[in-house]
């Protein structure tokens, strides 16, 4: 399952171009015209990344992320500004409400792609990282326990056709590695890794690799 982006701009042609372009990356996309609009796709697609321009009818950018920094669920959410207004007064107010990087118009497509790609593999390895030390706890806590008190593991009852490659790329997500790292040591390119996490996803039924290594915890299927 490809990781999910939305990208909220009010002009239709570079909407239109992200779009494409980002779907030609392997991500699935969706699009918003303004930002109440796309605080109702928040709600509904829960997506892994927003790219948003600032000037938009309704609810401009400002405020759709001053509203999304307000859950709790989407402080981590990384966030990309877009916009023609490039003044120092504009990016300082863009960095206090939470945006994550400041693209000024017009940009290149390519470059985009490439903070969107480090913004996605940083947040999820910083998921991964708080998984696997979570994990790690809730064993301590476990061997503190005496047989009694420990709660009984479930068994593994789930089947999975993973292919030996699979398992190595589910052994270093867990580690916390991106896919470029995962992608140096296995001597393979990153699209190609992602497309290894993406089979992963769709196998597992989880919707992004924070959920995926939870589960792979869970299942035994890493140690």
């Amino acid at each position: 399952m490809p990781l999910m982006i939305l990208v909220a701009e009010d002009d239709e042609g570079t909407r239109l171009s992200i779009n494409d372009y980002l779907e030609m990356q392997g991500y699935s996309v969706v699009t918003a015209s303004h930002g109440a609009e796309a605080l109702e796709c928040i709600q509904t697609y829960q997506p892994h990344l927003l790219i948003t321009d600032i000037a938009m009818p309704y609810m401009d950018g400002y405020e759709l992320v001053r509203q999304v920094r307000q859950q709790p669920m989407l402080r981590l959410l990384p966030v990309v500004f877009l916009t023609a207004h490039n003044d120092t007064g504009d990016r300082i107010r863009g960095y206090q409400m939470g945006c994550d990087l400041y693209l000024p118009k017009p940009f290149e497509l390519e470059e985009l792609a490439a903070i969107v790609r480090n913004l996605l593999e940083r947040t999820q390895m910083i998921q991964a990282a708080w998984l696997q030390q979570s994990s790690l706890e809730m064993r301590s806590d476990d061997a503190s326990l005496t047989p009694n008190q420990r709660p009984k593991a479930m068994p593994d009852t789930i089947q999975l056709d993973l292919t030996a490659r699979e398992r190595e790329v589910l052994s270093l997500l867990s580690d916390g590695l991106s896919n470029a790292q995962i992608g140096d040591q296995l001597y393979l390119s990153s699209r190609t890794i992602e497309k290894y996490v993406s089979n992963l996803l769709r196998k597992t039924e989880t919707n992004n690799r924070a959920e995926l290594v939870r589960f792979a915890i869970d299942h035994h299927l890493v140690s």
